[in-house]
């Protein structure tokens, strides 16, 4: 079963996405800046167009938009204009839900694990182009397979293949399999095109432990604008952003940033019958849309992270919904 969220449309947050969630709402606490986003609901304005459909001068106009900017909820463009240069603005999301209580919560701990984006375990048949840079340079040599398994790839920054295959192995630390309520994963991730391209997609296959949860429809690669985290020796022409996405698996299925998107289950995974648990992330070379990957490390794109695990557990009874599977 394969679902396509758009992350361009809707944004979900909660209390444990703090670092998202700040930023997002003080970008809504302005009225201006509102008022800003609903004329954009029409067409993409320039910086000067906002200033003086809102009666305000350009340098508060420019201010308000950085920070629209930085939250997430609108893009800008450099574009030729008659007097230079000027940043075009777009409404990036069409909808915004916020929970105001943590996932942790009733008696369930939640545990949470970080991986850098070079810290797979395997990296299986990847094809160009692909390569990867580090916060000051590039690993290894562009488009050639072998660079996966170069020692300074655990400093990788961003990494990005056509398609193949790569596998993250977790430790559930102290926490008893039997305990689990629900596992994330969460990273910044989008399509791989040649320089960049918005409308680039791309069949993101995502499996954990052998399952596949499902088929992500990656909108696009995305550029135009730098990253928030990139650094200044990477070009502009390249691709600079990601969207954060969340996979989750609890008692019920799993889902994509709170949307259904298989029965893949808790007791399907088996976690008491390894010693980690295994994401598995990729593009098979069969795939309707075979426009690769882009990750993002803490220090590349929009987001200060790599790849995390979340882990919700019951630290009390032991029993907060998985017991192992059948015939456990």
């Amino acid at each position: 079963m394969s679902v396509h969220v758009d992350e361009g449309k809707h944004i979900s947050l909660s209390l444990d996405q703090i670092e998202r969630l700040c930023p997002v709402a003080k970008a809504l606490s302005s009225p201006m800046r509102a008022r800003m986003i609903a004329l954009l609901d029409a067409r993409s304005m320039n910086v000067n167009e906002l200033a003086e459909a809102l009666s305000l001068p350009v340098s508060t106009a420019a201010l308000n938009v950085r920070q629209l900017e930085a939250a997430g909820l609108i893009t800008t463009e450099i574009q030729p204009g008659i007097r230079g240069a000027m940043k075009l603005c777009s409404r990036r999301v069409e909808s915004i839900s916020m929970s105001l209580v943590p996932q942790a919560q009733n008696g369930v701990s939640a545990l949470t694990m970080h991986l850098p984006i070079g810290g797979y375990s395997s990296a299986e048949n990847i094809c160009p182009e692909c390569g990867m840079v580090s916060e000051h340079a590039w690993i290894g040599t562009t488009n050639a397979s072998a660079t996966f398994y170069h020692p300074d790839r655990f400093g990788a920054q961003m990494i990005w293949f056509k398609s193949g295959m790569l596998e993250y192995r977790f430790s559930l630390g102290e926490v008893d399999p039997r305990q689990v309520a629900w596992i994330e994963f969460s990273m910044e991730i989008s399509s791989n095109a040649p320089m960049y391209r918005d409308d680039f997609k791309s069949d993101i296959l995502v499996s954990v432990n052998g399952h596949q949860l499902g088929t992500w429809i990656s909108p696009g690669d995305y550029g135009g604008r730098r990253g928030r985290l990139n650094p200044s020796w990477w070009s502009d022409t390249s691709s600079q952003y990601g969207l954060l996405k969340t996979w989750r698996v609890d008692t019920q299925g799993s889902s994509l940033d709170g949307e259904e998107l298989s029965g893949v289950n808790l007791h399907d995974l088996y976690l008491e019958k390894q010693d980690y648990v295994a994401l598995s992330l990729g593009v098979r070379p069969d795939a309707a849309h075979v426009g690769g990957i882009n990750l993002f490390g803490e220090k590349f794109g929009d987001y200060t992270q790599g790849i995390v695990m979340r882990v919700g557990y019951d630290e009390e009874t032991g029993e907060a919904g998985y017991d192992g599977g059948p015939n456990a």
